[in-house]
């Protein structure tokens, strides 16, 4: 047997009555409900932000509290015909255009043309014209003075995705309110509460994934609630979330770090074919880990831990794990997790980008041990080691090998005396390499004698004459450099 209803979804059933019901946007309701209380109504609004975050539910909100019987009012009744009529959508004065299917001049020049009868049975005559950044150049120009110059019964509401697409002089005639993604704990908040509502058994955690899935956007949230709802048929549970929305249980990550840290290369390979074997693209677990890692680096820390939007059982695994983990660790795997992002959509063999991309993170706690062995004697405590060894040496050296090569005891002198810093070469050397660098030293001296030559003492007679000379050949040509030279005061410093 049928219902004798229609079945109507959760994102419109559940639809924003109040600026109070309003999720994530509290500065917008904030302010809209003071300018409604104080009467500072201006005749052109522009809400712009990310799909699924209220724009057009605040407009609608906006439209009944200027409209409603009472008011206009902050809050609007929702009891009065005006208020249910706008939300039945049957509203005579408020009129909701398609901005993506009416992009033409002809489409504006109607809207201008309706503007001048005055509202029906309603204080104001509201037009909401949602995706506005679909309307043409030509169209944005003639609707230019209608926006600026409206009859006082007239409000535009305009909603948009892509507000840079909106030409400047239509931005400069409105309002403009900048609506936000909604946090995560903000649609767990809002999808607990209809889950109570609906009687729908869901788990903290369930919820959070569906949160983290929605991207920020309430309608794709609400959206994923029916379609679980229905699947689960209203017992709503982490399995049974992950295993629909295809998504990685996030135990894997965890699994894979704690390899990681043992650098456990065999057990990494096969625990990424067993995800593989599950049906998810490398890609996918690679964002996945990055996420992951993410999450870690920013557990490290206390005042941190407010980044990470999961629910608090996670939160503490994650805190759990980042103890374990040293931040060089952290970085380096991320490091790789990015680039191995980035080649993989070019990679020829994506598979063994992944897995070149694990085996370096699990190469990492390698070199980080090679680093932290101990530490190199100072120069001092070599020395002091080499002279107490050299003394070992000596006593050790009266082996019958070593006393039948007297050739041997000199160079044993010079190995046992300190280093000279400086070495003179006598010219009567037995070594025919000291000719050669008694050779290359001189060819240096002279070179440089050459390049840096003596500094000669300064005649100052002589350079008084030639300075004498130089201005009388300069005195038509240069006459203002002639008249320095002569009426200037030249005193002698004594060679410097």
């Amino acid at each position: 047997i049928l219902p004798t209803m229609p079945y109507e979804i959760t994102a419109t059933r559940k639809r924003p009555q109040t600026f109070g019901d309003l999720a994530g946007q509290e500065f917008v309701s904030a302010t809209l409900r003071a300018s409604i209380a104080s009467g500072r109504i201006a005749h052109a609004y522009l809400f712009s932000g990310p799909r699924g975050c209220g724009k057009t539910s605040t407009a609608r909100i906006l439209a009944r509290s200027l409209n409603c019987e009472r008011g206009p009012s902050a809050e609007p009744c929702g009891v009065c015909d005006s208020c249910l009529s706008i939300a039945r959508g049957s509203s005579l004065d408020v009129i909701e255009i398609d901005g993506a299917s009416n992009t033409s001049v002809e489409n504006v020049r109607q809207i201008k043309d309706e503007v001048l009868f005055p509202p029906n049975a309603s204080k104001y005559k509201i037009y909401i014209i949602d995706e506005v950044h679909m309307l043409s150049l030509a169209a944005f120009n003639a609707f230019l003075k209608t926006l600026e110059e409206p009859p006082a019964y007239a409000k535009f509401i305009l909603a948009t995705t892509e507000k840079h697409k909106i030409i400047p002089t239509i931005l400069s005639r409105c309002q403009i309110f900048d609506f936000h993604r909604i946090e995560n704990k903000d649609i767990v908040q809002h999808l607990e509460y209809i889950a109570k509502k609906e009687n729908v058994n869901a788990d903290i955690e369930a919820l959070h994934i569906i949160a983290e899935k929605s991207d920020g956007g309430l309608r794709d949230a609400l959206s994923m609630f029916d379609q679980l709802v229905s699947f689960t048929n209203g017992n709503l549970t982490y399995s049974n979330i992950i295993e629909n929305l295809n998504i990685l249980d996030y135990d894997y990550y965890f699994r894979f770090v704690d390899i990681l840290l043992k650098t456990d290369l065999q057990n990494t390979l096969l625990l990424f074919n067993e995800v593989l074997e599950k049906g998810f693209e490398g890609s996918h677990f690679i964002n996945g880990l990055s996420s992951h890692l993410r999450n870690l680096l920013v557990s490290k820390d206390p005042s941190t831990i407010v980044l990470m939007q999961t629910s608090q059982s996670v939160q503490q695994k994650y805190i759990s794990q980042a103890a374990e983990c040293p931040v060089t660790f952290i970085l380096r795997a991320l490091d790789f997790a990015n680039t191995c992002a980035i080649e993989y959509r070019n990679a020829s063999n994506r598979r063994l980008c992944v897995e070149l991309a694990l085996l370096k993170m699990a190469n990492i706690m390698n070199k980080l041990k090679s680093k932290t062995s101990p530490p190199r004697q100072s120069i001092d405590e070599t020395k002091q080691n080499n002279n107490e060894d050299k003394e070992v040496g000596v006593s050790k050296s009266t082996t019958p090998k070593l006393e039948d090569s007297p050739k041997e005891q000199p160079i044993e002198k010079e190995k046992t005396s300190p280093p000279a810093l400086k070495i003179n070469l006598p010219k009567t050397s037995s070594f025919s390499i000291n000719a050669n660098i008694e050779s290359t030293i001189k060819a240096d001296v002279e070179e440089k004698a050459r390049l840096n030559p003596a500094s000669i003492a300064l005649d100052w007679d002589l350079f008084m004459e030639k300075l004498n000379e130089f201005a009388d050949a300069i005195k038509d040509s240069k006459p203002n450099l002639f008249f320095i030279l002569t009426n200037c005061k030249i005193e002698d410093n004594k060679d410097n």
